[in-house]
């Protein structure tokens, strides 16, 4: 491991309260605690000294370090291979998908790009092991300029350190989106005092009192500056012109000061400081072979070192950041293409062919489509890395080489797309705005017009990416129907995220365009058939669907990740359509375990999401409870803005008003017409028998503009019996005829139990009651307790209603134990109600000790009861192992329990094992 240089035994000026903060860290991390801090402060302030003497202090612990260069920004991981260098010879003892992970983004092995997040918990998983070891310390000077996956990836791990004896230290001079709200300190100015010192110090000659005092006040105690400023300055210069600088930036000050510096050298050892700043890398041997190509002898070196502008050793480095900026900046253009052509030429085109391109594209003056070319290779690598930004970066690049005019749409097009998947959405509707300014045709327009919706669905505007999405597929329709059928398929997606009453029109549209398209050549995949089933379904109804559908979901029976990616979503839709429920479970929990093991974290919330409701469905709220965790920590991870829809689910069925309400506020403006809020807020309000409110959810399932959907199906039935108790029978009798058409092409017992529930509701005498036996008897042969249970529920009270109080009875005492145990509330209540008025008392249920447990205690409760190793737990909560086990011993100190095989007796299950 390298040591690095600290300042243990030197007193830094004017800084005890901060290093006296970095040793408690450092104190924290030796006992086996992680900690994180940001050190904030403007260029010069004294970041860097702060991290030596960290690095000083804390000499006993593994200590990597990594420092931002601002050339450097687009290349991806750049900054994490600083950090993860010297560990990389513990990547065995990672997971497999976390070691193949960073073996793909460093270059170690070939394989699709990984998903970014899955990077970000291999990182945590790779410092967590070198720490069993020796406590780590990564210390990160000058944060703002690392590449943005780095960025990323170290924010990932430092946001989860918790038990892990690691510790995370960035220095930036500003905070970016990605450190924000990490523990953080201001570095300001040394006190008056102090930066007398320091002044006096840097200057060999007397300084007058009032002189001395006014650049101690321009500085504002910046240390730098004030060491830095007096360099080659006499007094007199000192004394009559400082003062002329103090509307200017302190930090170009500082640079103008390393630029004085610079003038005293010769020409070779400018030229050569100048090539050793525009190699971010640092290599002595890039360096020298680039020296060596432009005449400039070693010689050179010796006077920069002498006067302390740079080091030659493992690596090479400058004094300062800001000498680095200086002395780059200051230099004219053609200077630095040179510089950047003989590194270019120095680089190994084999080993490192993304400088390569970097330094290419920086020695090139004007279009060049060579150049251009070179670099769109190296996006295809980059993005192969998971490199999005990188990808994007070099694709803008080879954009602004591109001199002539029919290319310049095509790759400005491309620059825009990459901008988008790497989220940099504004770059991307300027690059789409550049390609509409070139010459172009009807395809690039096609083209421009998808990445604009690309970007609308990127910013979370479902409901404006539908027109787009629709226009940009019909069209592509005459150039290329593959891609018209997969943005169709988007559009799609789009349309279930959305679920605006107000978008039924588009979708209509959509669907035609979906119907018009040419046959599949050799045939309709699942794919296809798919898309034609949906379109079916919103044009003309079930019973011209059902056959589609049924066709689709019997051949997607093992899809590959690609597939589940890019159109998984709809397999679990098609069983939803079809009243398949076990087909439904089935293949939500297949999809949900493929992405994991393929490490696409970052689609994991939607997968996740399907399963948790279906799971609910079943009654098993304790591991949808589970499942809902879960998706909150994918989500909180990957920045996900899926509307809470398992959420709603599970605390609409569990009867709890106040988080219902809660969750439905977060659909935003969409909360009055998204149609799962709908059902969530009619479930919840039958359950609490307002059912003139359940009404109000439900009744957009009957009107005119609600689309056919079968979400909108499964509102029907809360709306029959809403109605029927509210007094309004006609309103039943037509959700009830909408329903039956979407139940009569199926044979199953879900959809044939549901309508005869509904129907039971809307009828007398023997017919009622032969209707609510059979719907028992239907729904009960089902995993869906909690239908069985509340047809059991509406007999009961019929039954009570009939003076039939004995047989009421015994149906709302089952009704009772089942809601309850399952854990829906307000239906128990309801039950419990009702029995009372039959004549029996039930008591309330008592809350059990695991309802002390927070929600991830209880989540990772139940993972390790189900057989889940520390290790598996984590990848599947981005924890680390060592903070699963931390949890546990809190879980077991609260159930008062010592090992694992205690925990499912102890926290007892709601269900008899639906959960796949």
């Amino acid at each position: 491991m390298r040591e690095f240089p600290g300042s243990a035994g030197r007193r830094l000026r004017g800084r005890t309260e901060e290093c006296a903060q970095l040793d408690e860290l450092a104190s924290a991390v030796r006992r086996g605690h992680g900690r994180v801090l940001v050190l904030r402060g403007e260029a010069g302030i004294g970041k860097t000294a702060l991290l030596d003497h960290l690095a000083g202090a804390a000499s006993d612990l593994t200590i990597v370090r990594a420092v931002g260069v601002e050339s450097e920004m687009e290349l991806a991981y750049a900054g994490l291979h600083q950090v993860c260098g010297p560990l990389l010879d513990r990547l065995g003892k990672l997971p497999a998908p976390q070691r193949q992970a960073l073996e793909i983004v460093f270059g170690l092995s070939a394989g699709p790009p990984p998903d970014r997040f899955l990077v970000g918990l291999a990182t945590l998983g790779l410092f967590a092991v070198r720490a069993e070891e020796r406590p780590l310390l990564c210390l990160v000077d000058d944060a703002q300029w690392l590449d943005r996956n780095s960025r990323l990836t170290l924010a990932f791990v430092a946001r989860r350190l918790l038990a892990e004896p690691v510790g995370i230290v960035f220095a930036a001079r500003f905070t970016g989106e990605e450190l924000r709200h990490l523990p953080e300190r201001e570095v300001l100015g040394v006190g008056d005092a102090d930066a007398r010192e320091l002044l006096t110090s840097a200057v060999r000659f007397k300084l007058d009192a009032a002189v001395r005092d006014r650049i101690i006040a321009e500085t504002r105690g910046n240390p730098l500056a004030l060491l830095e400023l007096p360099r080659g300055l006499t007094a007199t210069e000192l004394a009559g012109g400082f003062g002329l600088t103090g509307e200017r930036a302190l930090s170009g000050r500082v640079r103008e000061s390393f630029v004085r510096r610079l003038a005293l050298l010769s020409d070779e050892g400018r030229r050569l400081l100048l090539v050793a700043a525009a190699d971010p890398a640092g290599d002595p041997r890039l360096l020298w072979r680039a020296a060596e190509s432009l005449g400039i002898a070693p010689a050179a070196a010796d006077a920069a070192r002498a006067e302390g502008l740079l080091a030659i050793g493992e690596r090479v480095t400058f004094q300062h950041p800001l000498a680095r900026s200086a002395i780059y900046r200051s230099t004219p253009d053609a200077d630095r293409r040179a510089a950047h052509r003989a590194l270019a030429e120095a680089t190994d085109a084999a080993t490192d062919p993304d400088r390569r391109a970097w330094h290419l594209a920086a020695a090139t003056a004007g279009p060049d489509e060579e150049v251009a070319r070179e670099l769109e290779r190296v996006a295809d690598r980059a993005r192969a890395r998971g490199g999005l930004a990188a990808a994007a970066a070099f694709l803008q690049r080879a954009f602004a080489l591109t001199g002539e005019p029919g290319r310049r749409a095509d790759r400005a097009l491309a620059a825009a797309q990459a901008c988008c998947q790497a989220g940099e959405l504004d770059a991307a509707l300027g690059l789409v705005a550049m390609a509409e300014a070139a010459p172009h045709d009807e395809l690039q327009s096609a083209l421009a017009c998808r990445v604009r919706a690309h970007v609308a669905l990127g910013a979370g505007r479902w409901t404006e990416s539908l027109p787009l999405l629709r226009e940009a597929a019909a069209r592509l329709t005459p150039f290329d129907v593959d891609l018209a059928r997969e943005t169709y398929l988007t559009a799609w997606g789009a349309a279930g995220t959305a679920e605006e009453l107000a978008a039924r029109d588009v979708i209509v549209e959509i669907c035609r365009g979906v119907r018009a398209l040419p046959p599949a050549p050799g045939g309709p995949g699942p794919r296809d058939l798919l898309l034609d089933g949906f379109a079916r379904l919103i044009l003309e109804g079930y019973t011209a669907a059902t056959p589609i559908l049924r066709r689709a979901a019997a051949e997607h029976t093992d899809l590959s990740a690609e597939d589940v990616m890019a159109w998984g979503w709809m397999a679990v839709g098609a069983r939803g359509a079809l009243w398949d429920h076990d087909g439904w479970l089935e293949v939500a929990a297949r999809n949900a375990r493929v992405v994991r093991d393929a490490g696409e974290l970052a689609a994991l919330p939607v997968h996740l999401t399907y399963l948790a409701m279906a799971v609910a469905w079943t009654g098993d709220l304790t591991a949808a409870e589970s499942l809902v965790a879960e998706i909150e920590s994918a989500a909180a991870v990957t920045g996900s803005r899926l509307p809470p829809y398992a959420l709603l689910r599970l605390r609409a069925l569990q009867g709890r008003e106040d988080e219902t309400a809660a969750a439905i506020r977060r659909f935003g403006g969409q909360s009055t017409t998204a149609v799962r809020a709908l059902w969530a807020a009619a479930v919840l309000n039958n359950g609490l028998a307002r059912y003139a409110d359940a009404v109000t959810a439900a009744r957009p399932a009957v009107s005119a503009a609600a689309l056919n959907h079968w979400v909108f199906v499964w509102l029907l039935p809360e709306l029959v019996e809403a109605a029927v108790r509210a007094g309004d029978v006609d309103l039943a009798r037509t959700a009830h005829q909408r329903l039956a058409r979407a139940t009569r092409p199926h044979e199953s017992d879900f959809p044939l139990g549901i309508e005869a529930r509904c129907r039971a509701l809307l009828s007398d005498g023997p017919a009622a009651d032969a209707l609510y036996r059979e719907a028992i008897d239907r729904l009960s042969r089902t995993p869906l307790r909690p239908e069985a249970a509340r047809a059991r529920l509406l007999y009961g009270e019929w039954l009570r209603r009939e003076h039939r109080p004995a047989e009421a009875r015994d149906q709302l005492r089952a009704a009772h134990e089942t809601l309850a145990t399952i854990g829906m509330e307000a239906f128990a209540e309801r039950a419990r109600g009702e029995l009372a008025a039959a004549g029996e008392t039930v008591r309330r249920r008592v809350a059990g000790t695991h309802d002390d447990l927070t929600a991830q205690e209880r989540q990772i409760a139940r993972l390790a009861g189900e057989g889940l190793s520390n290790p598996e737990i984590g990848a599947r909560l981005f924890l680390s192992a060592r903070t699963v086990e931390w949890h546990l011993r809190n879980v077991f100190t609260k159930l008062g329990i010592r090992s694992r095989r205690e925990l499912t007796a102890t926290l007892g299950s709601r269900t008899q094992g639906a959960t796949p």
